[in-house]
């Protein structure tokens, strides 16, 4: 006699043609791609808002960025302008305000630089600083644009595709011949075939530093040459109303698409069948079955927290072994009268000692994105936005009190090296809210609060990055973890490359 089955067992699990965990840029941008093609797509986000680094938060009637608020990716040209070319699958679209100087860098021995987003006007004022560099200055950076246009030139999808790749080749043959020659070269290796200069060379490291977390020997050259030349081409370009909107703005896409995001849903087990993934549960016990799982965690949440970790895949262990966490970030967000940001520009990088450009407060990254868009700040006062590597390590096993004060201390440490750059901000403080480490832990979900993977050792440009098909049959990865790295316009390639995939594999292409 078979037993009678309770109510709840009658009540029908709920089927997705692709379910995303998490709710970064790779993870949304995958979801919408696949929601315009027709699938039926399920995002889970752990938080209450989208978005993860690329967030916001609210206090007191100032807007912050989570992240940074240098935003590549809205150009209106070519086709690396990739977070724009994501809001128009999907109908919708973002006012951004371009920002006329990328970066100003604060450098040991009072070298002084803006990048100016005009290309030539850049190429001049560094060369003015190494007047006889200015062949090897010229070579280098040129050298970045050809890997840029050789990037400009195709639809960036999946180069796990073979048929995506058969007709980029026969459409772009020197294109990808290029593509190919630069995919195993760094960034420091190409540049000391032009550049002897050790200043200049230690210039170019902190260039590639303050997007890559690693110096310029260890920075892939195809990212290189995508950020030195897109700042000029499509340029920096900030959301009007936060960099949040882009998130907020790709779930009203997604939601328009037929697509669905649930918040405060969080993913503690990816549910395996015949050794293949067809479901996801969540920590209050709901489960939801998928043809195809995408996790936007990080490779090590998602293979050693919602997978047994006992049973990683050897190319994981593989990958462990090519690549490490990069620290995560002590950021401080402030509200200064107005009176402090006058006549400054919008993006800085200090660093006081070569030596320690890597270390834990070596370098300082700073973002003022109130001057792009005042309406972020109570009237009269901006925002800045502060931040500076750290590792969690160093803020693990401490009390309550301790916590507190060490979070003080740092804070007003990085304050006093704020005050030679903006005379006056200890004075025209109004607001300040510090994360650590283990704030970025707690509403990020990143193992560690990491930033991402940085490699080892150096190694042989992009080849060791993996794509975003896994050894576990219907799992994909999305997001900084995979193909091509970090940063918003790089995640955003990722999904674009995640999406066509799995169109494919759904027979959706």
């Amino acid at each position: 006699m078979q037993p009678t089955p309770s109510p709840q067992s009658l009540v029908p699990i709920p089927s997705f043609d692709v379910i995303v965990i998490g709710s970064g840029i790779g993870g949304l941008v995958t979801a919408t791609q696949l929601a315009a093609k027709g699938a039926k797509v399920l995002v889970l986000e752990r938080y209450l808002i989208p978005g993860g680094s690329a967030g916001y938060f609210e206090r007191q009637g100032y807007k912050f960025d989570v992240g940074a608020s240098m935003i590549f990716g809205f150009g209106d040209r070519g086709t690396t302008n990739l977070l724009k070319r994501a809001l128009e699958t999907v109908n919708v679209s973002l006012e951004t305000i371009p920002d006329s100087v990328q970066i100003h860098y604060h450098l040991p021995d009072n070298f002084d630089l803006k990048v100016d987003r005009v290309y030539h006007k850049f190429l001049q004022n560094l060369t003015a600083k190494f007047p006889h560099e200015k062949e090897g200055i010229r070579r280098f950076y040129d050298e970045c644009w050809k890997v840029f246009n050789c990037l400009n030139r195709m639809d960036l999808l999946s180069l796990e595709e073979p048929r995506y790749l058969l007709r980029s080749f026969f459409q772009h043959p020197l294109a990808c011949l290029g593509l190919a020659k630069y995919l195993p070269q760094n960034a420091g290796d190409v540049a000391r075939r032009y550049i002897k200069d050790p200043e200049l060379l230690q210039f170019i490291d902190i260039e590639c530093y303050c997007w890559s977390v690693v110096p310029a020997d260890m920075t892939p050259m195809i990212n290189a040459g995508m950020v030195f030349s897109d700042r000029h081409y499509g340029g920096v370009n900030y959301p009007k109303g936060g960099v949040g909107q882009i998130a907020q703005k790709l779930v009203e896409g997604l939601e328009k698409a037929g697509g669905e995001i649930h918040y405060q849903a969080r993913v503690t087990k990816i549910i395996q069948e015949n050794q293949r993934a067809v479901g996801v549960q969540l920590a209050n016990g709901k489960i939801y079955l998928g043809k195809r799982i995408v996790s936007n965690a990080t490779r090590w949440d998602t293979f050693e927290n919602l997978l047994p970790a006992e049973e990683i895949p050897i190319n994981e262990k593989k990958w462990q072994q090519r690549y490490k966490k990069s620290p995560s970030f002590l950021s401080l967000h402030m509200g200064v009268k107005n009176s402090v940001l006058l006549g400054t520009e919008c993006h800085h990088i200090l660093l006081s000692d070569w030596e320690k450009m890597g270390d834990a407060e070596g370098t300082i990254f700073v973002s003022i994105p109130t001057l792009l868009d005042p309406d972020l700040a109570p009237t009269g006062y901006g925002i800045i936005h502060a931040f500076t590597p750290h590792w969690i390590a160093d803020w693990q096993k401490l009390s309550a009190s301790e916590y507190e004060a060490k979070k003080e201390e740092a804070a007003w440490g990085i304050i006093d090296r704020l005050e030679k750059i903006f005379p006056g901000i200890e004075a025209g403080l109004d607001y300040l809210e510090v994360g650590t480490p283990r704030s970025h832990r707690r509403f990020l979900g990143r193992v560690d609060g990491t930033y991402g993977p940085i490699p080892r050792r150096k190694l042989r440009g992009l080849l060791g990055m993996p794509f975003n098909r896994t050894d576990i049959p219907g799992l994909y990865c999305v997001g900084d973890s995979s193909f091509p790295g970090q940063g918003l316009n790089a995640v955003a390639f990722s999904g674009f490359a995640c999406a066509h995939r799995i169109a494919v594999d759904l027979g959706l292409d």
